[in-house]
């Protein structure tokens, strides 16, 4: 009855725009079950991606509107489900595995959940999420290798920080989930910023100012760690800064041959062949192996560039730049989450 209850859990999480396919050797019912106790995986495996109301899942679960709503209340501190307020009314939701349940997951990560996850994403699991469009994320050039009166409006990082009131950082679960199997990168771990335009009347653990906010962003440029946000034109609300190494979103691309399990920024990486010194130096920064060694320069394979900037914010001879593509090779975001989640259905034949 058990395995019963993670396999409708694993089954209302593929029906969700992100996707959580399901493997032969059901090793998704193992992680779920690390993060799930049985009665959160009974009343998760209820819920859809639609917010409802606490009245209506009770209703379907046959229990008490206040037993419910504890346990709901209790499951969106753990990240598994969502909540939402629609004109005074609270509304709850069910997670995505990715993003959601999995970055939730911090505090149990462990050598077991580490090595599941692992054994998931490479026998599926990966594909069946990150080698979907629209993708989950996209890259935003690094603020340092951009013109500003050439910058697109959701890339302005840097501007959306400005307008936002509170900020927090956290752990990257990639980097935890790959040093739990023993596959530590150099990279800092503390590097995951989140961020709203909506004031918190008590502070959280991990919340720092907007100019260490803004300080963070230059730091994870200065390292040669990737920016990369929601897919989306509008209500961005965190930037990921990842590595080639851990990051399961460029891993995709440099493990995994998903070349579309991140959007491409729309800019490319040009190096000026004649100033070039062939130090290297880019070669070490880009985290998909876009750029290679050539006849005494070092040269980018532009189909392969996601257009982060880190090989210009890192040349010590300023022969690197950023291009921005030309407007019919631009692929731009969906407007919003809702706008993202219907394309993606869509794309997946789960919606018209």
């Amino acid at each position: 009855m058990t395995d019963e209850i993670y396999a409708r859990l694993a089954d209302a999480m593929n029906r969700l725009p992100n996707g959580f396919p399901r493997t032969s050797s059901n090793v998704e019912l193992k992680i779920l079950k690390k993060i799930f106790p049985p009665e959160d995986a009974a009343l998760a495996a209820q819920l859809t991606g639609a917010y409802e109301p606490v009245e209506k899942i009770a209703s379907q679960a046959g229990l008490p509107p206040e037993d419910i709503s504890k346990q709901l209340f209790k499951m969106t501190r753990r990240g598994m489900v969502w909540i939402d307020k629609q004109d005074g009314q609270v509304l709850f939701r069910l997670a995505p595995f990715v993003v959601g349940v999995y970055e939730a997951s911090l505090e149990l990560m462990d050598h077991e959940l580490a090595h599941l996850t692992e054994e998931y994403f490479a026998n599926g699991g990966a594909a069946g999420i990150m080698g979907l469009e629209p993708a989950l994320h996209r890259v935003v050039p690094a603020q340092a290798a951009i013109k500003t009166e050439w910058v697109l409006p959701y890339d302005d990082v840097r501007a959306i920080l400005l307008k936002s009131k509170t900020f927090n950082v956290r752990d990257c679960i990639c980097r935890v989930q790959k040093a739990q199997i023993d596959e530590p990168c150099d990279f800092p771990v503390n590097m995951c910023l989140n961020f709203s335009e909506v004031e918190r009347s008590s502070p959280r653990p991990g919340d720092i100012s907007q100019t260490e906010a803004l300080a963070l962003l230059d730091r994870c440029e200065q390292v040669g760690l990737v920016h990369t946000v929601s897919n989306v034109m509008k209500g961005v609300g965190y930037v990921c800064n990842c590595c080639g190494c851990c990051c399961g979103i460029l891993r995709g691309i440099t493990e995994y041959g998903l070349e579309n399990s991140v959007a491409f920024a729309n800019y490319y990486a040009v190096i000026d062949p004649l100033t070039c010194n062939n130090c290297g130096t880019c070669i070490e920064r880009c985290q998909v192996k876009a750029i290679s060694e050539g006849d005494g320069y070092s040269v980018v394979d532009v189909e392969h560039c996601i257009g982060c900037g880190l090989c210009v914010t890192g040349c010590p001879n300023d022969v690197a730049v950023l291009v921005r593509k030309p407007e019919a090779e631009m692929i731009h975001p969906p407007a919003d989450f809702g706008d993202w989640e219907h394309a993606r259905l869509h794309n997946r034949g789960l919606a018209d």
